[in-house]
């Protein structure tokens, strides 16, 4: 039995490419420290260990003899991850992807909170706006989840961009059948697309620090578009800069990620709700850190 003066402890991770700058650990730290829970949070970068998604069965077992109690995913595992889980969510199962698995009793519990944080960052950061037509970047396993999201928060159309062949035919086709009436189809020419659309997103990882750049020509977009991003680590990706100053309605990827943390948080400890105004709030205070200790470093000449 524990003593009665000991932290109950959870011990939690991240499995996923590139991942040195995820706030994760201090996020769900800091949450549960106002719950009076002692958390342990351990980044698994595939990166600096040399492995891949083909390396999820032994991780998750090994995650399970240590004691986790759960575990975040993200690129590029989020569909990989779903073959090596014992149970899935009904929104984990009909979205096909996985961002957070619960390890209890001897199971493993497939969820997508993704869905849920991008859907709760647009409704408080859409400012109003209907989503009209939509582009989005991705197909993979985060853009399923954003792809049906949209469509659930009213878009009238939608056109998918995927570098894998394959995948946005895929992925349009899933959704036809769930949104018989609301037209789904598989982009040729992002500049054509962009002309008919109102509003564009970015689930792709290019823009990200390991994938820097813009997944399109920041030229296409128009000051009446608006444009979503679900990268926050850098929190200002290049094409959201672009966006900004263009003059678009822009929406960065912190509200996303701090909610679906807060719903990954309550599945983690099996019912306690997490305050994500209050994640929020520290998570900008840490960009913000960032920010400072970035400005005040020394620029030396080339």
């Amino acid at each position: 039995m524990r003593p009665e003066n000991e932290t109950p402890a959870l011990l939690l991770g991240l499995i996923g490419e590139g991942i040195g700058e995820s706030l994760s650990p201090t996020l769900y730290e800091h949450e549960a420290a106002r719950h009076g829970l002692l958390c342990i949070y351990q980044r698994i970068d595939l990166d600096e260990l040399g492995l891949g998604p083909a390396n999820l069965p032994e991780l998750l077992t090994a995650a399970e003899r240590f004691g986790f109690a759960g575990l975040n995913i993200t690129h590029p595992c989020k569909q990989a991850v779903i073959p090596h889980l014992h149970e899935l969510s009904d929104e984990a199962r009909v979205i096909g992807a996985v961002n957070t698995v619960v390890l209890r009793n001897g199971r493993r519990i497939g969820h997508n909170t993704d869905h849920y944080g991008f859907s709760q960052n647009l409704r408080e950061n859409l400012g109003g706006r209907a989503p009209g037509h939509v582009v989005q970047l991705g197909a993979g396993g985060a853009g399923a989840a954003v792809a049906d999201a949209i469509l659930r928060l009213g878009a009238r159309s939608l056109t998918l961009f995927d570098q894998t062949a394959g995948r946005a035919e895929y992925l349009a086709q899933a959704l036809r059948t769930r949104f018989p009436g609301i037209p789904v189809d598989v982009g040729g020419d992002p500049a054509q697309a962009l002309r008919r659309a109102d509003g564009l997103i970015n689930a792709t990882p290019v823009g990200m620090r390991k994938h820097p750049g813009t997944p399109i020509p920041g030229s296409l977009l128009e000051p009446r578009h608006w444009f979503a991003e679900i990268i926050y680590f850098p929190l200002e990706t290049e094409l959201l800069r672009i966006a900004r100053a263009k003059g678009c309605h822009t929406i960065d990827g912190l509200g996303m990620v701090v909610h679906q943390a807060a719903r990954a948080f309550e599945l983690y400890t099996n019912g306690i709700a997490a305050d994500a105004r209050r994640m929020a709030a520290h998570v900008a205070e840490l960009l913000a850190r960032r920010a400072a200790a970035a400005a005040d470093r020394p620029t030396h000449p080339a």
